[in-house]
């Protein structure tokens, strides 16, 4: 189901810096419609980093993936970085509008694009990215490979991947997520970001960030 447009009701982020982002979401539609709890954590973490010097996303090359409302490529652009937020074209309306009711804030480059899971362009695939994004992308089962083999294919030797999840213990996502590490450990190393380097507000113990970075192939 799309996102509609028409009937949206605002959800505000208040930045480290003052500054509020306004983000639109549905009241009707799918996932990706709302903001996620995930989703703020990552954009806390990368407010963090950022505010300690420790990541600096300033004309930084970004991707996220299933992006949603946007929020958290909306922090990166905040931030400096120079943003490609993708999700399935039902999305990018939701995405568009949030792009411009934040237009002010974002001192770096944005766009929002298509991006079917598996079906990478080649312009994607060749550009260098600094930083794949990825909040609470681990939902259906179907997804789960195109997921991880699109990360391949973007991730390059000096890309980092940050996924943010919330753990959850209901219905079949216990396997989905056993599923998911499966798959990523075998092109992946991973680890966890704990949760003393992230927000001391904007964290929880069953809300997880992991860094995965390219697994390098020894012949």
């Amino acid at each position: 189901m799309s996102a509609p447009i028409d009937k949206t009701f605002i959800r505000e982020y208040d930045k480290n810096d003052g500054n509020v982002l306004k983000i639109h979401q549905s009241e009707i539609g799918d996932v990706g419609c709302v903001v996620w709890d995930a989703a703020l954590v990552l954009s806390k973490y990368l407010e963090k980093q950022n505010d300690e010097k420790k990541l600096d996303l300033s004309r930084k090359t970004v991707i996220e993936l299933g992006a949603g409302t946007g929020v958290v490529s909306l922090v990166a652009g905040s931030l400096g970085a120079k943003v490609t937020i993708t999700d399935l074209p039902e999305f990018l309306p939701l995405i568009s509008l949030n792009i411009q009711e934040n237009k002010a804030l974002l001192t770096g480059e944005i766009k929002a694009e298509t991006l079917i899971w598996g079906q990478v362009s080649d312009v994607m695939k060749k550009t260098e990215w600094d930083l794949i994004l990825l909040a609470d992308c681990i939902y259906y089962e179907e997804s789960l490979e195109p997921l991880v083999r699109t990360m391949v294919e973007l991730c390059g030797p000096r890309t980092t991947i940050l996924c943010c999840y919330e753990q959850r213990d209901t219905g079949n996502k216990p396997e989905l997520e056993k599923q998911f590490f499966e798959l990523v450990r075998k092109n992946f190393e991973v680890s966890k970001i704990p949760l003393e380097d992230q927000d001391n507000e904007m964290s929880s113990a069953d809300i997880h960030i992991l860094l995965f970075t390219q697994r390098i192939v020894h012949s």
